[in-house]
């Protein structure tokens, strides 16, 4: 390949992943063409991409961005999977098609900078939560006691309407 044409490719990879800074790399060698467009449809449905690379020119295209740390994992017949959603909604989502179309390998990903190498590490990517689930979690955590707190003040408000005492808890 001419040395113009590898430079209007790393620019294209450039444009296409911008700022990303979080993806999952797969290789769909083995997956039929049929199941490689349904793969790429049912992606394509919540907003998430697929997209083949070649890796020496995705290497340096991500130079100097967060996708670089992808690099130990860019061997072979790569696709980068991407998008609006969370990387950890889509490691669930590939760990689900995995079980379609066992032929995927998954080769790693990246949050926060941090490489989760092979299978092993889209797994436990995939039983993180994500930042709503941990927003939620904690909101929870905090509510929580509030409400058992609200349930006895709501109890004493009772039996004081009632005219009944309240015990000195001492």
């Amino acid at each position: 390949m001419s040395k113009p044409m590898k430079e209007m490719i790393v620019s294209e990879y450039q444009n296409r992943f911008g700022d990303a800074e979080e993806a999952v790399v797969v290789s769909l060698r083995g997956v039929k063409a049929e199941g490689t467009e349904s793969i790429r449809n049912q992606m394509r449905e919540s907003k998430v991409h697929v997209s083949v690379v070649k890796n020496s020119l995705a290497r340096k295209a991500f130079e100097g961005k967060a996708l670089e740390a992808l690099a130990p994992v860019l061997k072979g017949q790569n696709a980068m999977v991407y998008g609006e959603r969370s990387v950890i909604e889509i490691a669930r989502d590939i760990i689900d098609l995995v079980k379609t179309y066992p032929e995927i390998e998954l080769k790693g990903a990246i949050l926060d900078g941090e490489l989760f190498e092979g299978e092993a590490g889209v797994t436990r990517l995939s039983k993180m939560p994500t930042l709503a689930e941990a927003k939620s979690g904690s909101v929870a955590l905090v509510l929580g006691p509030g409400r058992k707190l609200l349930g006895i003040v709501k109890s004493i408000e009772e039996k004081l309407e009632k005219g009944e005492t309240i015990a000195k808890v001492g």
